[in-house]
C-alpha cells in the first residue's frame, strides 16, 4: 500500500489461455506458472488457497472487496491504497487468490525521459507552439505550470515498426496516451480551471515480458496546433482501430462568450498573447467542444485531429461499438442529452449522422427508468462543420434570448439549468445541429433532461451499454423537463439494452445494430445518500458507489469497472461489478480529496491484463465533506504529492496473464 513499491512487491501474476470466460489454455501446474513469473512474497504475490491440480483450468474470476480506509490508518487515506484481491475458480473445484497492488508510472511534476533526449516535465502545460506556460503568480518563484489532473488514458495494442533501441526499451514496446484535464491552481492558490490548454502525451513503455511490469521509457507531448489546442479534456477511450479518443467537455457558450473570463484566459495562454482574445479567428468558441482523436506513431510521437461532426456538447468521452461505426456518448452537463453518432464508414469518424434520444419515463421511483427513441439531428462531414465553425457567428445560426421575448416565433428550452428562448435562422439546421447542439436538440424535441451523464462503456457479448449518471439532481428532479425522478444525489449507473433494426422518430432506419432502446440501473449500482454524515464525514454510503464517473467493461473478466468522482465520499473509490454474479467489490481507494480517473480495462497486451487507474487533484478539500479528516490528512498528502500539485498515473498489478508464457 506504499505509493512507490519495489518490483518484488508488485510482480504481476500469470494465468493460462483458452476457456470461455478467461482465455485459457491449460497445461501448466500452479507451481510451474508461479515459478515462471517469478512470484515472491509480498502484497502482490500469489497465495494458493489451495492451488489447482495439473489438469485444472480456470472457469471464473471475481474480485474481493477491500474495506474503506479509516483514520486509524491515515497513511492509507493519503495515498492510492489497494487491499483487494482476485479470486480464480478452477474446473476441479479449487480456487486461488491473488493479492493486488498499485504501480505508479510517474507523478505529474516529475522530470521524465524525453523522447527528444534529456528530460521533460510530466504533465507540463504548453502553448500552441509548444512553449512552456510559466506560473508567475509568486514573484521570485516562477516555474512552468504542470497539471495535477491526469484523466483519460489508453493503453494501445502493439504498433508495428517500433525500434526498441531508439526508444530505450529492453522488453516489449507498448504505447499509451494520457491526457491532463486541467490545472487546479497556481502557486498563489488562484483557480486555473479551464484557463490553460489541456496537454496530452504519448508514453513509450517498457513492458517486462516475464512480469508484465510497465516502466516509462520515453514521454512525448502531442502537438495540438492542428486541433486549435485542446479544451478541458476529460475521459477517453481506446478505439477498435487502436487510436485514443479524447474529449472536450463544458463547451463554451458562444452566445455568452464576451463575458467568459475563463475562455479569455484560455485563449491568452494558448497563444501566449493577451491580444488573441480580440482576434475572432483565434478566440472562436465554435472550435471547442468536439472530439479529438490521437494516432500514435511507431517512433513514439503522436498526432491529433479534431472531429467536428459528433456534436458540440459536453463530451465526457465516447465509446465506439464493435461495428466500428456506432458511437455512444456521455454528455456531462446540466440539461444534457443522450447522443449517438453513426459513422458513414467503419473506423472513420470524419463523417456520419448524429442523433439525440427522446426519453419516455417508465418508472419514477429512485433513479427511474426510461425507453429511448431517436431523433435524427443531421448528417455531415467533419470538414464542412469545421468550415462552418470558422465562418459563422452565433447570431448567423439562431436568435437566443434569456428572458421571455413574448414572441411566438421563439421556442422555450432549458440550457444549463436556465430558460432560453431560441429561434432558428432559415437554412441553418445543419450548423445548429453540429455547433449549437444542445439548443438545437432541445428545439427539435430531444430530452435535454439528464444531469451529469459521464462515462459510457459497452458489454459486447450481452449487447448492453452502461452509463454513469454521476449526480442525479437539477434537471432530473426539478420538474422542468420531460422526466422527473427522485434521485439519489449519489447517482447511479444505468444499463441500456442495444438492439438492431431500429428506426428513428421519422420512421427512417438507423444504420446500426447497437442502438440503445431503454435504460435502467441495476440495483447494486444505485448510490445511497446519508441523512447525516458518518464518522469520517461521508455524505453517501461508503459501501456503495457514489457519483460514478469513469466506466470500463472487461469482456474477459465479465466485470464493469467504476471510478468515482464524488463530492460525497471522503476518499473516492474504484469498484468492480461482476455482471453475472452481481457482486460489487471495492478494489482501490484514491487519496482523500482526489477523483478516480484514467480508467481502462485492457484484456490482453502481449498476454498481460491491465487495469489503468490514475487520480487527479489530491487534497481538493470540500466543506463539510472533509472537515473531520482534513487536519490529519492534509500534511500527509502534501508530502506525498508535491504539496498537492502532483498526481499519479499508474495501473493495478497482480492481474493474470492471458496467454501461455
Amino acid at each position: 500500500m506504499t505509493q512507490i513499491p519495489t518490483l518484488s512487491r508488485r510482480q504481476a501474476l500469470k494465468l493460462f489461455t483458452g476457456a470461455p470466460l478467461l482465455p485459457l489454455a491449460g497445461g501448466l501446474s500452479a507451481a510451474s506458472f508461479l515459478t515462471a513469473c517469478g512470484g515472491s512474497s509480498g502484497t502482490a504475490a500469489a497465495t494458493p488457497q489451495p492451488g489447482p491440480a495439473q489438469a485444472a483450468t480456470p472457469t471464473a474470476a471475481s474480485f474481493s472487496s477491500m474495506a474503506a480506509p479509516a483514520l486509524a490508518d491515515a497513511a492509507a487515506m493519503a495515498t492510492t491504497s489497494v487491499a483487494s484481491s482476485l479470486r480464480v475458480a478452477y474446473s476441479n473445484g479449487s480456487t486461488q487468490t491473488y493479492k493486488l497492488g498499485y504501480q505508479p508510472m510517474f507523478i505529474t511534476g516529475d522530470q521524465v525521459p524525453n523522447l527528444l533526449g534529456g528530460t521533460i516535465l510530466a504533465g507540463g502545460c504548453f502553448d500552441i507552439d509548444g512553449n512552456p506556460i510559466i506560473d508567475k503568480s509568486v514573484p521570485g518563484q516562477e516555474r512552468p505550470f504542470y497539471s495535477d489532473c491526469p484523466d483519460g488514458m489508453s493503453l494501445l495494442q502493439t504498433i508495428a515498426g517500433a525500434d526498441k533501441a531508439k526508444l530505450g526499451v529492453k522488453g516489449n514496446v507498448v504505447f499509451a496516451v494520457v491526457q491532463f484535464e486541467y490545472t487546479t491552481r497556481d502557486q498563489a492558490q488562484a483557480s486555473q480551471y479551464g484557463r490553460l490548454l489541456s496537454p496530452i502525451a504519448v508514453l513509450t513503455l517498457d513492458q517486462e515480458p516475464t512480469t508484465g511490469k510497465l516502466t516509462l521509457a520515453r514521454y512525448s507531448n502531442v502537438p495540438t496546433k492542428p486541433a486549435y489546442g485542446l479544451w478541458i479534456t476529460c475521459g477517453a477511450s481506446l478505439s477498435p482501430w487502436n487510436t485514443h479518443l479524447s474529449s472536450e467537455e463544458y463547451e463554451p457558450d458562444a452566445f455568452a462568450i464576451a463575458n467568459n473570463s475563463q475562455f479569455k484566459a484560455f485563449i491568452t495562454n494558448l497563444y501566449g498573447d493577451a491580444n488573441a482574445v480580440s482576434d475572432p479567428v483565434k478566440a472562436n468558441p465554435y472550435l471547442y467542444g468536439h472530439l479529438p482523436e490521437v494516432k500514435v506513431n511507431p517512433d513514439g510521437t503522436g498526432s491529433v485531429v479534431k472531429h467536428f461532426c459528433l456534436g458540440r456538447i459536453s463530451h465526457e468521452l465516447v465509446h465506439v461499438c464493435p461495428d466500428q461505426r456506432t458511437v455512444l456518448m456521455g454528455d456531462d452537463a446540466t440539461n444534457g442529452g443522450a447522443f449517438m453518432f453513426v459513422a458513414d464508414q467503419s473506423a472513420d469518424l470524419s463523417s456520419g449522422t448524429l442523433y439525440v434520444a427522446k426519453a419516455t419515463q417508465t418508472l419514477g421511483n429512485g433513479p427511474g427508468a426510461f425507453t429511448l427513441n431517436w431523433i435524427k439531428l443531421g448528417s455531415a462531414t467533419s470538414a464542412e462543420i469545421e468550415q462552418l465553425a470558422k465562418t459563422l457567428k452565433p447570431t448567423d445560426i439562431m436568435d437566443v434570448a434569456t428572458t421571455n421575448p413574448n414572441d411566438p416565433s421563439f421556442t422555450k428550452i432549458r440550457l444549463s439549468g436556465k430558460d432560453n428562448w431560441v429561434r432558428l435562422k432559415p437554412g441553418m439546421d445543419k450548423a445548429a445541429a453540429f455547433l449549437e447542439t444542445h439548443r438545437y436538440a432541445a428545439l427539435v424535441g430531444g430530452s435535454m433532461s439528464f444531469t451529469k451523464w459521464e462515462g459510457t462503456t459497452v458489454n459486447a457479448k450481452d449487447k448492453v451499454a452502461y452509463i454513469a449518471m454521476s449526480y442525479i439532481q437539477a434537471s432530473m428532479i426539478d420538474g422542468t423537463t420531460d422526466i422527473k425522478v427522485q434521485g439519489p444525489r449519489a447517482g447511479a449507473t444505468y444499463a441500456m439494452n442495444l438492439k438492431t433494426g431500429q428506426k428513428d422518430v421519422s420512421a427512417m432506419a438507423i444504420a446500426s445494430d447497437w442502438v440503445p432502446v431503454d435504460m435502467a440501473p441495476p440495483a447494486a449500482l444505485v448510490g445511497e445518500d446519508l441523512a447525516a454524515p458518518d464518522a469520517l464525514g461521508n455524505l453517501a454510503n461508503a459501501d456503495k458507489v457514489a457519483n460514478p464517473d469513469n466506466l470500463k467493461f472487461s469482456e474477459k473478466l465479465r466485470t464493469l469497472f467504476i471510478g468515482e468522482d464524488s463530492g460525497m465520499h471522503v476518499n473516492n473509490f474504484l469498484w468492480a461489478y461482476n455482471v453475472d454474479t452481481r457482486q460489487l467489490s471495492r478494489i482501490l481507494s484514491c487519496p482523500a480529496g482526489a477523483e478516480s480517473t484514467g480508467l481502462q480495462g485492457v484484456d490482453d497486451v502481449n498476454g498481460w491484463t491491465y487495469i489503468l487507474s490514475n487520480f487527479q487533484h489530491p487534497a481538493d478539500w470540500e466543506t463539510p465533506l472533509h472537515d473531520k479528516i482534513k487536519s490529519t490528512l492534509d500534511p500527509l498528502i502534501r508530502a506525498n504529492y508535491k504539496d498537492r500539485y502532483g498526481a499519479a498515473v499508474g495501473y493495478i498489478t497482480g492481474l493474470p496473464q492471458t496467454t501461455k508464457a
